[in-house]
């Protein structure tokens, strides 16, 4: 697609309603138009960032006074109340899929990791924004200790909650997991993960909004295709049809 036509097919589209580009998208042909732009948007913002290009991090004093929850807020479910009760003790993350070295960490496993901290800006789909302060380890030094095989082209995120009767999941490529700012998060402005936050492991995807940030994680895994998860577009918003798959920012 000529570059001029690129940009009136975009412009046109940013000046939609939200419902008119829902419906709109629904279309045989209008679906194949949004799913190039999806694709060039994806590729033209990996093409003018670089690969380690950091997003913008802030001062302690700029911290938001609170960091809403969205989505999921409480998980109750017997299983996940017991692992909160006792402070999450026995909390599980796994580590599989096309690994050569499958892990299963507990809460202290990952707190003896090195850590990075780092104060970023929460955008979420909806229009809102805060500024915290997260800390965990990089999801990198996981997907290294695993061994991660050449032939993964996605990380998938398991999580313990439920909406619509479908577990939820998200995904990245493998630029994004390894990005040095992608971390598990199990600290919140220096405290342990709130529940309505995602408690005890979130993922924190800094270049990406925020419904890729997966919460209540409990499984991670290297995948070559989405092909038999779900509706097989990498993600549970993206499986209804809501949001795109790559939201990066």
């Amino acid at each position: 697609m000529p570059d001029i036509k690129r940009r009136t097919l975009l412009a046109g589209m940013a000046a939609m309603p939200a419902a008119a580009c829902s419906e709109l998208a629904e279309t045989g042909p209008a679906g194949d138009i949004f799913d190039a732009a999806e694709d060039w948007h994806r590729s033209a913002h990996r093409t003018l960032a670089s690969r380690q290009a950091l997003a913008p991090e802030y001062a302690p004093d700029e911290r938001s006074p609170d960091i809403r929850g969205n989505g999921t807020l409480k998980i109750e479910t017997a299983e996940y109340r017991e692992h909160k009760a006792s402070g999450f003790a026995d909390w599980q993350l796994s580590v599989s899929g096309l690994v050569d070295n499958p892990l299963t960490l507990s809460m202290a496993d990952l707190r003896a990791l090195p850590q990075r901290t780092q104060i970023t800006r929460h955008d979420c789909v909806e229009g809102w924004s805060a500024i915290a302060e997260w800390s965990g380890p990089q999801l990198s030094a996981l997907l290294d200790k695993a061994k991660v095989r050449k032939e993964a082209n996605f990380i998938v995120f398991r999580c313990a909650d439920v909406l619509y009767g479908r577990d939820y999941y998200e995904s990245v490529d493998m630029v994004d997991a390894y990005h040095p700012q992608t971390i598990i998060a199990h600290e919140l402005n220096g405290a342990p993960l709130p529940e309505k936050n995602g408690a005890p492991l979130r993922m924190r995807i800094e270049r990406q909004l925020g419904y890729k940030h997966a919460k209540y994680l409990t499984a991670i895994e290297a995948v070559a295709s989405f092909e038999d998860i779900y509706d097989g577009k990498g993600g549970f918003w993206e499986d209804i049809g809501d949001y795109q798959w790559y939201a990066g920012i």
